[in-house]
């Protein structure tokens, strides 16, 4: 059965995220550094973003209520306007980062629209994934833009039916195994995983073994062939 729909990913698979938010957790470390050393202070962060994700979803806006609330939590009355401050401003980096397309982008999105319908599936804030996407330049690439609170099989089982498609004739890449590969897979889609040096350990997970329709890539370039192979 070919292949008619390309589900992409869109931060850390088709442009540099992590990077930012790593920048911007060193930005509170910094703040925090009277009041709790660094360890203390990313695992706090890291369990306060847990917990808030069913209140705030996924994001940088998100990410920046945790920041203010690990800083209250661990410096409390103690802690300074000035901290808080500074805290809002580093979200607000945050929000404003330039958009960094990883090499080969545009040529490997090219290919791949020539071997079918090419879907943005992306999670996170609406506004901020819109601007991302807008700053890109790859916008009209895409056939269709999907912005979801979380990916999970349900997610892409909607959205095949959406696009008109079983899910055999659909494949899902991204770097995420948590939220792109493992519910890509349940849903009975293909999936890639492009993995990166820099992951979330909320989006970490075991790759499944041996799976007939899962394949790592050490790229997203590699995708094309991949589906090629498929038929």
């Amino acid at each position: 059965m070919p292949i008619d729909l390309i589900c992409l990913d869109a931060d850390d698979t088709l442009w540099h995220n992590m990077r930012h938010f790593q920048a911007t957790e060193e930005a509170l470390l910094a703040v925090l550094q009277p009041f709790a050393e660094a360890r203390i202070a990313r695992e706090t962060l890291e369990a306060c973003e847990i917990r808030n994700l069913a209140l705030y979803g996924y994001g940088a806006k998100g990410f920046t209520l945790s920041m203010i609330e690990t800083a209250l939590e661990l410096g409390g009355d103690s802690l300074p306007p000035a901290a808080l401050k500074k805290i809002l401003e580093a979200g607000r980096v945050l929000l404003r980062h330039p958009v960094q397309l990883f090499d080969g982008i545009e040529d490997t999105l090219t290919r791949l629209a020539e071997r079918g319908r090419l879907v943005l599936v992306t999670k996170g804030d609406l506004l901020h994934q819109e601007t991302k996407l807008a700053a890109s330049g790859l916008g009209d690439r895409f056939s269709g833009i999907e912005i979801v609170s979380d990916k999970n099989a349900e997610t892409f089982r909607k959205l095949f039916a959406r696009y008109g498609v079983v899910p055999g004739q659909a494949v899902m890449a991204g770097d995420s195994m948590r939220s792109d590969i493992l519910p890509a897979l349940e849903a009975g889609a293909w999936a890639a995983f492009v993995p990166q040096q820099q992951v979330w350990s909320h989006e970490a997970a075991a790759a499944p073994e041996a799976h007939p329709r899962f394949r790592q890539l050490a790229r997203l370039a590699e995708l094309p062939d991949w589906i090629d192979s498929l038929g």
